[in-house]
């Protein structure tokens, strides 16, 4: 039981299509909210969300993430490398579409996202993933809120 550390969530939020979904569910908490990119963007009004601008150095927002992420975190990133480190810091890792990285899916995630790197770059795969959808977006809001709920049963406040 660990009734010391609060349950915050960091967004990669450069390239991140549910940045509202994320608001909302953490207002409804009362969650701690990092919003992590490397140029401006608009965010909520509201104490509990905070913008950090971050180098435009490559890898600057991961960085600055997988520096802070812990067990009792939740991170949004769609980028495996990033979920990859945080996982291994103890973190949450959920996909913008709801998949929720674990220690035992992510390294054959990461190893799959190689090859893939390496088809591409070799001009085998051209294709990108399929666009974002409804589904993503309701898959997602029940991933952030399971992981919410079940940081708050292991003793994670909000």
């Amino acid at each position: 039981m660990n009734d010391q550390k609060s349950i915050t969530i960091y967004v990669d939020a450069d390239a991140c299509p549910v940045k509202a979904e994320i608001y909302r569910v953490a207002e409804r908490y009362g969650v701690k909210v990092y919003v992590v990119s490397n140029s401006f963007m608009t965010i909520p009004r509201d104490p509990m969300i905070e913008r950090v601008i971050v180098s435009d150095g490559f890898d600057a927002a991961d960085d600055w993430i997988a520096e802070r992420a812990m067990r009792g975190d939740v991170v949004v990133t769609a980028d495996i490398p990033l979920a990859s480190r945080c996982v291994k810091a103890g973190a949450d890792a959920i996909s913008p579409t709801g998949r929720a990285f674990t220690e035992a899916s992510i390294g054959n995630t990461l190893a799959t996202r190689n090859l893939m790197d390496e088809l591409r770059s070799a001009g085998q795969i051209t294709g990108g993933p399929r666009p974002f959808s409804p589904k993503d977006r309701s898959a997602f809001l029940s991933a952030l809120d399971l992981a919410i709920v079940r940081l708050k049963r292991a003793g994670f406040t909000v």
